[in-house]
């Protein structure tokens, strides 16, 4: 990346907590809210874009540090991760994104168990990705919470924007128990589920009743107070389900306790499509990369064009696999959708603009306007062609990446 730098100021990676003014320019710039400018300037000030437009016409203030690329987007957003509880070694002592203890627990925070130092962060901030929705992984009933967080900073607190974004469960044979233990059965899973947010109603019910009587309040219970959080709608059950009738469980779920959920994975949602739609429920979409074999034995790689046509909000995730490498990339599995029919605008706003509306974050993320976040990914070419590369990243203003990958 060429780089004129009209301040003194040299970053350094580990000090990212001020923003900085700077301006963009490339030859394209995707705003994804809108149609691609050529010969576009993006400028951020104090964190925020200020101003986006043709280089002709947007005069970069004096004293701003200046970038160069072929083509600047937005920061790319992976819809759904476990990075920062799953660490790059795969040994035991990074994998924290699955307690195997108990089906159903909720009161499981990200934040708790979150690495703001996992170098599998660098990684992805060094291919464009400067959010991620992360947290506990697929593979029981209820893992636990997840949480949405910027790649940057030493700490949880410096990288952390929402501390508890979904609840994550999963329906199928992943959170299936062997022997005699529960769930075991496709009925178990359901009426466990029930069982719990019939609990937590009722634990809601007496917080209610109690009012600001500490004396008359039930005793503290973290599991249903993060069940509460789901009944009353501040935040959605993101539910791994895959095949079709995993996924209609999950929306006879949501219809009978009201409740909000995004479908995660969904490898049959082509096989799903007007109950979606008709039930308003977002999906983020399996990796179109992940190998089809297990619960994704039924998955295609027409399933994006499918959502779109039958206009489903949806978005990729790099999602979690049990095997080395423990991470894989938004842009890269982006790239294949569009080779598959979904063309380069639909792909780039699957881990842009959409990713940010499916976690109600579109008026911060995912969009080159003004007033959003300033966070920008720059390419020496097509962000989906092969021989391109990430050469730069930026958050609210801070180049946090310098690498070329």
């Amino acid at each position: 990346m060429k780089l004129i730098s009209t301040c003194v100021a040299v970053l350094a990676f580990a000090a990212q907590a001020l923003a900085q003014d700077l301006a963009v320019r490339a030859e394209l710039v995707h705003t994804v809210s809108g149609e691609p400018l050529r010969n576009g300037v993006v400028i951020v000030r104090a964190g925020k874009i200020a101003a986006v437009g043709a280089q002709s016409n947007t005069p970069i203030p004096a004293g701003l540090r200046v970038l160069e690329a072929k083509v600047v987007t937005p920061g790319l957003v992976d819809a759904h991760s476990v990075v920062g509880l799953a660490g790059y070694l795969n040994q035991a002592q990074d994998q924290d994104q699955l307690d195997p203890s108990a089906p159903i627990q909720p009161e499981l925070r990200a934040i708790d168990a979150y690495n703001a130092r996992e170098r599998l962060i660098v990684w992805l901030r060094e291919h464009g990705v400067t959010t991620v929705h992360t947290g506990h992984a697929p593979g029981a009933l209820i893992s636990g919470q997840t949480m949405v967080v910027k790649t940057r900073g030493e700490t949880v607190e410096e990288a952390v924007i929402v501390p508890f974004a979904m609840l994550a469960a999963t329906l199928g044979a992943d959170s299936r128990a062997s022997g005699d233990k529960s769930p075991g059965t496709a009925g178990k899973q359901a009426a466990m589920l029930r069982e719990a947010l019939i609990g937590a109603r009722e634990y809601q019910r007496k917080l209610a009743a109690a009012g600001d009587d500490a004396a008359k309040r039930p005793e503290r219970d973290l599991r249903k107070e993060a069940l509460v959080a789901l009944l009353e709608r501040r935040v959605p059950l993101l539910v791994t389900a895959q095949r079709h009738q995993d996924i209609a469980s999950a929306l006879r779920l949501a219809k009978e306790f009201e409740l909000r959920i995004v479908l995660d994975g969904a490898a049959e949602a082509y096989e799903m499509l007007e109950p979606i739609k008709a039930a308003g429920f977002p999906v983020i979409l399996h990796p179109p990369l992940a190998r089809f074999a297990g619960e994704l034995e039924n998955a295609s790689r027409a399933t994006p064009v499918a959502l779109r046509d039958a206009g489903i909000l949806f978005a990729f995730q790099s999602g979690y696999e049990e095997y080395v490498p423990k991470t894989r990339v938004v842009l890269f599995e982006a790239a294949i959708a569009a080779a598959h029919g979904l063309g380069p605008q639909g792909a780039l706003k699957a881990v842009t603009l959409d990713a940010a509306r499916i976690l109600g974050l579109e008026q911060r993320l995912g969009s080159l306007d003004v007033v959003q976040d300033g966070d920008l990914a720059l390419f020496d070419g097509d962000p989906f062609e092969y021989a391109s590369h990430c050469i730069g990243a930026v958050i609210e203003g801070v180049v946090v990446s310098e690498a070329v990958r």
